[in-house]
This record gives C-alpha cells, sequence and structure tokens, in this order.
C-alpha cells in the first residue's frame, strides 16, 4: 500500500470515529433521560411483612395463613415478574389479594404479568382514574383486565384477609383522589404511597387526577397520627414517625407562607422568589398517560420538568382558581 492510500485509509477511519463519537455523544443527553430500571430488593420488616424497592414504586408483600397480600405491583410487566419472583423467595403460597395505593403506573401496570383472578383492591376514585386512562388510550395505559374487583368508598375500612389485620384509609384527596393508605395495626407498618416519596423535598399532586395540597396535609396529620413505627414510601427509604412529622410540618410551613403571600397579593413569580424558586419556564404538557399511567419523569413535582406542576404553583393554583 503506497503513502498516500495508507494516509487515505487512515483519514477514512478517523473520520467514522468522530461521527462515531458524535453519535454516542448526541445520544448521551438522551440515554440520561431514561431512568434506569433498578433491580429489586426485598427487606424484611416484620414477621411475614416484607417491601420491596426498585422497579417502580415500593411494593409490600404480606405472608398470610394460606395466601400473600402484595401492596403495589410495579411498573411494567417485565418488573411486575420480577416482584413475583421475589415473592416466591420468601414463601410458596399463591398470590390471592392485591392493594394498590393509587393510579399511577409505577405502581400499577406491572399487574399485567399477575394471575388472573386476584381479589384487588383500590379506592374507588383509583378506579374511575385507571378507566379514564385506558379510554385516553397511549403508552402508560393500565392493563384492562386487571382493573380493582373491590372498592374501598368510606375514611376507613377495617379487614382481616387470611389472617392478618389491615385498615385501609383515604382521609382526602392528596396526591390523587383515589390514594389509600394501607396500615398494619399488629405490625404497626404503614404503607403510604405517594403522599410520602422521599425521592423529591416536596409533595407531588397530580391536579389531573383530582389531588390536593390541603387534602394531603390533612392525610399526612392522620399517617402520623397511627401507632406505626414504620411507614414505607410509594419511593424512597423507610421512614419513622419523627420522618413523617418533620415532612408535614416543612410541608405546611410552606403552604402556610404561599397562602399568606397570596393574601398580600403576591403574583406566582413574587412567590416563587420569595421561598428561593428557580424561575423556570413554564413546563411542556405531560406526555400521553402521564400522571394516569405514566410514573413522572425527572424534575417532575417540582416545576419545570416531567410536565407536573411544583408543591407551590399547585398551592397557588388552588387558591387562586
Amino acid at each position: 500500500m503506497t503513502f498516500d492510500a495508507e494516509r487515505r485509509l487512515t483519514l477514512r477511519r478517523v473520520a467514522r470515529w468522530i461521527v462515531a463519537g458524535g453519535a454516542i455523544a448526541a445520544s448521551l443527553p438522551l440515554l440520561a433521560q431514561q431512568p434506569a430500571q433498578q433491580p429489586l430488593t426485598t427487606a424484611q420488616l416484620k414477621p411475614d411483612v416484607y417491601w420491596v424497592s426498585g422497579g417502580g414504586g415500593n411494593s409490600g408483600v404480606i405472608v398470610g395463613s394460606t395466601g400473600v397480600v402484595i401492596v403495589d405491583a410495579k411498573t411494567t410487566p417485565e418488573s411486575g415478574k420480577d416482584l413475583l419472583a421475589q415473592v416466591a423467595k420468601i414463601t410458596s403460597k399463591p398470590i390471592t389479594h392485591v392493594i394498590l395505593t393509587h393510579s399511577d403506573g409505577d405502581h400499577v401496570n406491572g399487574l399485567a404479568s399477575f394471575p388472573a383472578g386476584l381479589t384487588i383492591i383500590a379506592h374507588e376514585n383509583n378506579k374511575k382514574e385507571q378507566e379514564a386512562a385506558i379510554d385516553a388510550g397511549g403508552r402508560g395505559a393500565p392493563p384492562a383486565d386487571r382493573l380493582p374487583t373491590q372498592l374501598v368508598s368510606t375514611v376507613r375500612e377495617a379487614t382481616t384477609i387470611d389472617g392478618v389485620k389491615f385498615e385501609l384509609l383515604h382521609w382526602a384527596p392528596a396526591h390523587t383522589s383515589g390514594d389509600l393508605v394501607v396500615y398494619l395495626p399488629d405490625q404497626k407498618i404503614v404503607f403510604t404511597g405517594d403522599i410520602i416519596a422521599t425521592n423529591r423535598p416536596d409533595p407531588l399532586i397530580h391536579l389531573e387526577k383530582g389531588g390536593s395540597s390541603e387534602g394531603w396535609i390533612t392525610t399526612t396529620k392522620g399517617i402520623a397520627g397511627l401507632d406505626a413505627d414504620k411507614f414505607v414510601p410509594g419511593h424512597g427509604d423507610v421512614q419513622t414517625k419523627a420522618d413523617i412529622q418533620a415532612r408535614l410540618q416543612a410541608a405546611q410551613d410552606k403552604r402556610d407562607k404561599i397562602v399568606a403571600m397570596i393574601k398580600d397579593g403576591k403574583s406566582l413569580d413574587d412567590v416563587k422568589a420569595a421561598l428561593g424558586e428557580a424561575q423556570a419556564a413554564a413546563p411542556p404538557p405531560p406526555p400521553p398517560g402521564a400522571g394516569r399511567g405514566q410514573p413522572p419523569g425527572p424534575g417532575a413535582g417540582r416545576g419545570g420538568g416531567g410536565g407536573f406542576a411544583s408543591f407551590t404553583e399547585v398551592v397557588y393554583q388552588e387558591l387562586k382558581k
């Protein structure tokens, strides 16, 4: 090969490397926007009570005398299968019941891989929200053949499933209009759903699902008042009662400040500036199914990202109606 031919070949290789490198660099922001699917991890809370993190929202596993009750079912059919595999490591007893804390896809859509014929318990508004998501269609819609089969419509419903005492609680619309808090009084354990989610500093309220900041305060007061010492949030690590009380106080203080500023005629920009929140461009509308079937994207609940309003924006919108 002549020097010129070798030089031309080398230049072509360099050009291909540059193109390939540019394509990789261009893809990095897109890859960064995709939430990594965390492997599932199971930890024991009390005898026969476990929580499973990863694969979406946290799940609960409660082993009864002959069967298993699951609290929330992960995000996708694949993570739903992974959850079933985790349960099989704990016990050979069959899953008989699923309790849903709310209708978001990262807590519901894994049901697609669950056996048919289960009793699926949820608040009545949860079912309405899932039906609305199915009607809207698109990516993230819940599995139509795994809708709730047993509905809760009261503030407190006490029930015993397979020898285990449960209290299912709904004080008010909070994260959504169909929240359900799952309380095990004998074990002093609470599954809060996304009413408590420690992956963001402020409460995330789905206005598009009838959530309410005032209802969040009422509900979290109810949670903090339960005789419990372990609180499994919708996202994040297990919390203590002191953790719940601190989160409640911080949200109450912030809401009180916003209310006072609105009474003084302050604009939303004024309120954000006073609270030290960055002024961001208006977020794009949520993608199809977001807030109905899909889990929130990066930045959701903080304003300016994920298509969801921040806690400050929610309070402002509620009080300026």
